[in-house]
């Protein structure tokens, strides 16, 4: 039991590493939740720093959901003491408690738990991705498609109740917090993307 809620809270914690905050403060940045879009992320990140500061959050974000799932894993804990560990560490991206409540979107820590929980389904969502931004140039309604589709995923590669439980509550939980990108796709104000070229609006 007590290894049990260490996993979980050890997870939460984890989670709670905004990644975005300390790539800026070390980079001499502005601090994300205060410029452009105001989400500590990847893409404000961009922005803000550029390619390099961009990628070292991502590859932050990823290992915040990966990390946690794999030594939960490597402790042999049960379906539903990993399914916790995953929403917790999703949840202290989105909720960080060394970063007053003010998280990302989730989308780069949501893939590191999918990864962490069944690599194939991870695979699966990343090809969904790449295809759905080279045809239509969102990474918003790529992501939040590529998400979308993961509890099925899962139901169909490992189907284990509660990790699609954990699945569809993060997956509640990312379109919730991705509210006002739906509202720009629908009224036509989301920026594009480009792969190797400047952003397209």
């Amino acid at each position: 039991m007590t290894l049990n809620l260490l996993l979980i809270a050890g997870g939460y914690l984890f989670g709670s590493i905004s990644t975005a905050i300390i790539v800026c403060k070390l980079m001499g940045l502005p601090d994300p939740r205060t410029q452009g879009s105001r989400n500590p992320g990847a893409t404000n990140v961009a922005r803000l720093g550029g390619k390099k500061a961009a990628a070292l959050t991502l590859a932050g974000d990823l290992l915040k959901g990966l990390v946690p799932v794999l030594i939960a894993r490597a402790l042999h804990a049960d379906p539903g003491i990993l399914a916790a560990t995953a929403l917790a560490a999703f949840l202290g991206h989105l909720y960080p408690v060394f970063f007053g409540f003010q998280g990302g979107k989730g989308v780069a820590t949501a893939l590191g738990v999918i990864y962490g929980l069944h690599w194939p389904v991870g695979l699966l969502c990343t090809g969904i991705w790449l295809v759905m931004a080279l045809v239509f140039r969102y990474s918003s309604l790529a992501a939040l498609t590529a998400i979308l589709l993961a509890p099925l995923g899962f139901m169909w590669l490992l189907p284990e109740m509660p990790i699609v439980i954990a699945m569809v509550v993060l997956t509640v939980l990312l379109f919730w917090r991705h509210r006002s990108n739906i509202a720009n796709l629908m009224s036509g104000a989301e920026d594009k993307i480009t792969f190797g070229g400047r952003r397209k609006t």
